[in-house]
């Protein structure tokens, strides 16, 4: 009798198992999702660089959606946001306004489920990429949604850049703490001694330079494309009617870095006014001041023959939107590739002024952690002498 209670109860362990196996295994796999591969690897991507010696590049981002058994969806509708790292108080990355905005915004049709872009990602952290998936076809898959997420490592150059500052400023700190703790007697109607007064009025000019620097560089950065120079190569215009085809791009003429500009191109038959949807396109916006193209897409026409997205340009010079239309191969309407263009003028703004008082005081502490050494290691020394 035990022996058959001992087999029934490893017989119903054993179902229980599989059953929670079974499910497990089914949670895992049954569940559609978009998967996220970039080009160059993750670990290789690093944050725009203004005034960098080598090229720079976008980074291209390659979003894959799949069905349960992962295989790629077919005729499916992807909308895309594209979320910068939050801003952190005390520790600020080069472009401050960017920080916690929305750097991209588009819906596009992708035949293969497969949707293709690059961005350049200007500042350090973790990005967000709010995907949602819809049917072309109505009821071929149920949509679904879901969020990714990367991190862009710091360039190590600011690393290095800011040991070297650091060294200096705690330099100048240990100097003056050496210069105070081993100070002369004072002579009649004197407040100091001579070589306290010469350290504080060299600390007065070093902190008067670090602020005009600060605010020099902030008003720069304020009016950063208003002096920049543009490429004088001819633009093509915002309206082309070739071939019988016409396409024409709209959107907004100015921008704000931190906020999003909006853009859309529209593709339709310049006889009979209907729109062409089997079109394929190419967009760049190019910054002009360094030619560098800082979004790139390829895509198609919607059934309405139009492109809509959403881009936010993070640096405040004259940026150029550019689009190519060209004809599918598979398509009965052939034609030559038709241009269109339109410069947008980018409004810098200077990072707030807690942000400049922040960097005041990071460059005061080290250089009150240098006095503070030197002034121990003077009033260590000085038990010494006396004894020797």
């Amino acid at each position: 009798m035990r022996k058959y209670r001992l087999f029934g109860m490893i017989s119903a362990v054993c179902i229980a198992l599989s059953v929670l196996y079974s499910f497990v295994g089914v949670t895992q796999t049954s569940v559609p999702k978009v998967q996220l591969t970039t080009n160059p690897p993750l670990e290789k991507i690093l944050p725009f660089e203004a005034e960098a010696e080598k090229p720079q590049s976008p980074v291209k981002l390659t979003l894959q959606a799949v069905d349960a058994s992962n295989k790629p969806l077919k005729n499916a509708l992807i909308n895309v946001e594209l979320f910068t790292p939050a801003s952190n108080f005390w520790l600020t990355t080069d472009f401050p306004i960017v920080e916690g905005t929305k750097l991209l915004q588009m819906s596009a049709a992708a035949p293969d489920g497969k949707l293709e872009f690059q961005q350049i990602l200007p500042i350090r952290g973790h990005y967000q990429i709010k995907v949602n998936v819809s049917p072309l076809i109505a009821n071929s898959f149920a949509p679904y949604e879901q969020t990714l997420s990367l991190n862009v490592r710091e360039n190590p150059v600011k690393y290095r850049y800011f040991a070297v500052v650091a060294a200096i400023l705690l330099s100048i700190g240990l100097l003056g703490g050496w210069v105070i703790g081993g100070q002369e007697e004072l002579r009649q109607g004197e407040i100091a001694p001579q070589s306290v007064r010469l350290l504080l009025s060299a600390l007065t000019i070093v902190a008067i330079v670090t602020l005009l620097f600060i605010n020099i560089s902030a008003e720069v950065a304020e009016a950063h494309g208003s002096g920049h120079s543009t490429t004088q190569e001819p633009i093509a215009p915002p309206t082309q009617k070739i071939q019988g085809l016409e396409v024409k791009l709209e959107g907004d003429k100015t921008a704000t870095v931190g906020r999003l500009a909006n853009f859309s191109v529209q593709v339709i038959d310049g006889n009979t006014g209907q729109p062409i949807n089997d079109v394929s396109l190419q967009v760049k916006a190019i910054a002009l001041e360094h030619d560098l193209p800082v979004f790139i897409y390829k895509g198609f026409t919607s059934q309405e023959g139009k492109l809509i997205w959403l881009e936010q340009f993070f640096d405040g010079s004259p940026h150029k939107v550019e689009i190519e239309a060209t004809s599918l191969p598979e398509s009965q309407r052939q034609f030559a590739p038709i241009k269109v263009a339109q410069v947008i003028e980018v409004e810098g703004i200077a990072p707030p002024i807690y942000i400049r008082l922040i960097c005041l005081f990071y460059f005061t502490a080290i250089v009150g952690i240098g006095m503070i050494i030197g002034l121990l290691i003077q009033q260590w020394r000085k038990p010494q002498l006396n004894f020797k």
